[in-house]
């Protein structure tokens, strides 16, 4: 049961958690895989504690830095050049950020030279209708609209249930926005022969920005600069999107400095926040655990630009490191 709670820890959901309990013996193989395209932010940092939990719990962890996708889904205009330098970007912020040495890098560019994978991949499509694939569709930020114009959009979710069953995945993590292409691969597992893969879903981080149209939720992008919070930030750039970020006072839902304190500070980077309150408001004080800031925050007890500056502080010690050692490659 120890394994189990780690396993769900921090987690969305897993799909599902029954099934995830015979995950516990022999070798298993875990799969994510990431579409390079720009600069990494700090919801990387969520995945590579997550993949450190796994290799932990025995997984061999398999990360595929999905350079064609990242192609077909026209990223960085499409030049596999750039696609390919920011896939490296990428592998490196994550070995600077403490990913484990053992976890095992591929690039989908050595999977589609096999004839096997191109084959799998076949299958996969016999068993899948259109009004199926065009579900998927979401899991690359695109409609059917776009499909519609670029065929191509529609190989996109084929290929990530291809890499799942081709990688030989027991479990498969990935954003809640990945969902629709690996409950694809679960529900035609069977089908096909092939193991069903527990699914791991882990939370989105919402814009700094805040949200889009009312009650829509908006993810940090890598496409809208001050969305995010880059693993390339400087000093500056992190004190500078914080003091703006949209922190409504006792609103916590799709409140980006809430999310972050939610699903990277407390898991992984503190016990305990402090407050520096000045004395005429207060003085200072310590947050034990997020359930106690949420309360707080709930009641309007910790005031936005406190909550801000702590942030900041945290925010500085564990990206600087990172950002120092990229900008110098």
């Amino acid at each position: 049961m120890e394994s189990v709670e780690i396993l769900k820890n921090n987690t969305s959901e897993v799909v599902t958690l029954e099934e995830s309990k015979d995950l516990f013996s022999g070798n298993r193989e875990a799969y994510i895989g990431f579409e390079p395209s720009g600069l990494p932010h700090i919801a990387i940092l969520i995945y590579v504690n997550k993949i450190n939990e796994l290799v932990k719990l025995g997984f061999r962890v398999k990360v595929l830095l999905a350079d064609w996708h990242a192609r077909v889904n026209d990223k960085l205009g499409g030049d596999i050049n750039l696609i390919r330098e920011s896939g490296e970007r990428l592998r490196k912020s994550m070995l600077y950020a403490g990913l484990n040495q053992g976890v095992q890098f591929i690039w989908a560019t050595d999977l589609v030279a096999n004839p096997d994978y191109w084959e799998l991949l076949l299958q996969i499509a016999k068993n899948s209708s259109l009004l199926r694939i065009r579900r998927s569709l979401p899991i690359m930020g695109r409609t059917e609209e776009d499909a519609d114009k670029d065929f191509s959009k529609y190989i996109y979710p084929l290929m990530q249930v291809t890499d799942v069953f081709y990688l030989n995945s027991d479990l498969a993590l990935g954003g809640t926005d990945q969902r629709h292409a690996y409950m694809l691969a679960r529900d035609i597992a069977e089908k096909m022969g092939r193991k069903k893969p527990v699914l791991i879903e882990m939370p989105l981080i919402s814009s700094l920005k805040g949200k889009g149209r009312m009650d829509d939720f908006k993810k940090m992008s890598k496409s809208d600069p001050e969305s995010a919070l880059f693993l390339t930030d400087t000093d500056n750039d992190i004190r500078r999107k914080i003091k703006n970020a949209f922190c409504p006072m006792g609103i916590v839902e799709n409140n980006p400095v809430i999310d972050i304190m939610k699903y990277l500070i407390f898991p992984y980077y503190a016990r305990e926040i402090e407050i520096k309150r000045s004395e005429s408001h207060g003085g200072p004080y310590t947050i034990h655990s997020f359930r106690e800031l949420e309360s707080k925050y709930l009641n309007s007890e910790v005031h936005p630009m406190d909550l801000k500056k702590a942030l900041t502080e945290i925010l500085i010690n564990i990206i600087l490191p990172i950002s120092n050692k990229l900008n110098s490659d």
